[in-house]
């Protein structure tokens, strides 16, 4: 048997772009969401999951479209700076290509406060990157935690003081 040096086998091997491994992520985390939440049958609204550990997760229904639905997670934390709900995360969900991107992370950090308005795409690939990657690690730690369709409830309407 003859042996083929290691440089030839991988030779032919395909490599995946960053882009690819961005769409991939996507993808995993569109099938992470709807295992956990099933947020296309979610109606536009305020949803609370509680497992007991005093932390509640906070989903937000935005908006519901024809082949999309805007979400917002969070849990009930607060940054003391801004008082904004942190870590939050703003999702779009495509229900035709079956992908969940996270569009921003946090309130009034979105992709242009980040890393400026005219960044290399290799710079704005990364940053989603990143910040997918954040998403998949979340969703996977909320999954393994309890939370899922079973806990989520519909929140409280606030009553405002007239």
């Amino acid at each position: 048997m003859s042996k083929v040096p290691v440089s030839d086998r991988t030779a032919h091997v395909p490599r995946l772009s960053r882009f690819g491994w961005l769409m991939g992520l996507y993808a995993e985390n569109f099938s992470r969401l709807t295992r956990l939440f099933e947020p296309a049958d979610l109606a536009q609204g305020r949803y609370v999951s509680t497992i007991g550990d005093g932390l509640d997760l906070q989903l937000e229904v935005i908006a519901q479209h024809a082949y999309t639905t805007e979400l917002r997670l969070t849990y009930g934390l607060q940054d003391p700076v801004t008082g904004e709900p942190d870590p939050s995360a703003f999702l779009r969900l495509y229900r035709d290509a079956r992908q969940v991107e996270a569009t921003h992370c946090y309130v009034g950090r979105r992709w242009q406060d980040v890393i400026g308005m005219y960044p290399p795409p290799a710079e704005v690939i990364g940053h989603r990157m990143r910040m997918n990657t954040f998403l998949g690690k979340w969703l996977q730690y909320l999954a393994e935690g309890g939370h899922g369709v079973a806990t989520l409830r519909a929140a409280p309407s606030e009553t405002r003081a007239a």
